[in-house]
């Protein structure tokens, strides 16, 4: 195990967070009912043209473009869902088409114009204005997607959009990766569950249940295992049947204190520990690695530092794990509106509202990490290199949304 001050600087700890996993390869095949958000473990081909047949984008009249400006029959209407056969249209110099929208657009014409563009229209005639453009709404078989080319690619996540596109190739199953299985828990003989009676001694679990939701809102599903208890080798017994899970994240335990059980118990688990202490404020007692084939994340025990971590670290790793060909975390380029200071030497994780563009640091950036409504106050994290200790107004800085995107590109977002 590494000394107790010797903490890896905040954008390695990243990379070896990453590093330390692999997507999975297990899969399993879902209907696009039950598809939103889950990883496409396989490329989807289109099969079928969109659109399928060449198309009027509106309510019109269908004509031949070198007929503009002239008075023209109209020899019947074509209504969407009516079928034409191009072998038996015939179309004569002085005549068009009445049209309607999504209706196929026989091969004879070559451009719509609708109703209201139109001149002197009867039952029978329509006078075309001069300079209509050839190909106006025209919708061309095959010209949003085409057979044969990649529609969605392999580590992409389902959203309503894609199930859309699915539909539209007449797509009703497809293959997933299998969900990763997670097991959260908390340490601690203080803590009582939210459903418990607590002394004013002891306090409500938070943790992992604000974990799980947190989990939950990146979509991915967490099983709550309980508490660790505080001894050596029920921590050993306890830990030991955790193994089935693809990651383990505890909260609390690891800070080296002489009542802090979990590092020492995951060791005699056989971790192989990637890392222990990360030099930022607030989250250094982070500690990652792999037992056997479980990814094991231990976390601060104060909830406001467990949940940045989360953010920051966590989240990415999952994604990749699942499969997932976005998470690298993305970041927006605002104004700072209040000056406030950071500590030197040490990566500062600054939390604070961003609104239209304009960042504000929450509470002038005086909170203690054991403190949970501030999470809830704020909506964005500044991410400071370990040089930096004033952020002045009006500063362009570099924010991390903690509902925000993320990309299969790697970003730099320490200002």
């Amino acid at each position: 195990m590494q000394e107790k001050m010797n903490y890896l600087d905040f954008d390695i700890a990243i990379e070896k967070s990453l590093d330390l996993v692999k997507s999975t390869n297990q899969t399993e095949f879902v209907s696009i009912f039950d598809a939103l958000n889950r990883v496409l473990s396989m490329d989807i081909i289109c099969k079928k043209n969109v659109p399928s047949f060449d198309n009027s984008a509106m309510d019109g009249f269908a004509f031949k473009a070198c007929s503009s400006g002239k008075t023209l029959k109209i020899k019947k209407t074509i209504f969407a869902g009516d079928k034409i056969d191009d072998k038996l249209e015939s179309l004569g110099e002085d005549e068009c088409y009445k049209i309607m929208t999504g209706a196929i657009v026989p091969s004879l014409v070559d451009t719509v114009i609708a109703y209201e563009q139109c001149l002197d229209i009867t039952e029978n005639s329509v006078k075309i204005p001069n300079d209509v453009k050839i190909g106006s709404n025209l919708r061309i078989k095959g010209e949003e997607l085409k057979e044969g080319e990649v529609i969605l690619k392999k580590g992409e996540s389902i959203n309503s959009s894609s199930i859309a596109i699915l539909a539209s190739q007449g797509i009703s199953v497809i293959e997933v990766y299998k969900q990763i299985s997670i097991a959260v828990l908390s340490t601690g003989n203080e803590l009582k569950e939210p459903w418990q009676k607590a002394d004013e001694d002891e306090i409500y679990n938070c943790n992992s249940i604000g974990i799980i939701a947190q989990l939950k809102e990146k979509n991915f599903n967490a099983t709550y295992c309980g508490v660790i208890p505080d001894d050596l080798e029920k921590s050993i017994s306890f830990i030991q049947n955790l193994k089935n899970y693809d990651v383990v994240i505890t909260t609390g335990g690891i800070s080296m204190g002489d009542a802090d059980f979990v590092a020492k118990a995951f060791l005699e688990n056989g971790l192989d520990i990637a890392f222990h202490g990360v030099n930022i404020k607030p989250g250094r007692p982070m500690m990652m690695g792999k037992m056997n084939n479980t990814l094991v994340v231990s976390l601060p025990g104060n909830p406001l530092t467990a949940m940045i971590n989360i953010s920051l670290f966590v989240i990415p790793l999952l994604k990749k794990l699942q499969g997932d060909r976005a998470f690298y975390h993305t970041f927006v380029k605002v104004i700072n509106k209040s000056e406030f200071k950071t500590k030197k030497g040490r990566t500062n994780i600054v939390l604070g509202k961003l609104d239209n563009s304009i960042f504000e640091v929450a509470r002038q950036n005086k909170y203690g990490s054991g403190m949970i409504t501030i999470l809830y106050e704020s909506n964005a994290i500044f991410v400071t290199k370990d040089e930096k200790s004033f952020t002045s107004k009006d500063e362009e800085i570099k924010l991390v949304l903690l509902n925000g995107e993320f990309s299969d590109k790697k970003s730099d977002f320490l200002n």
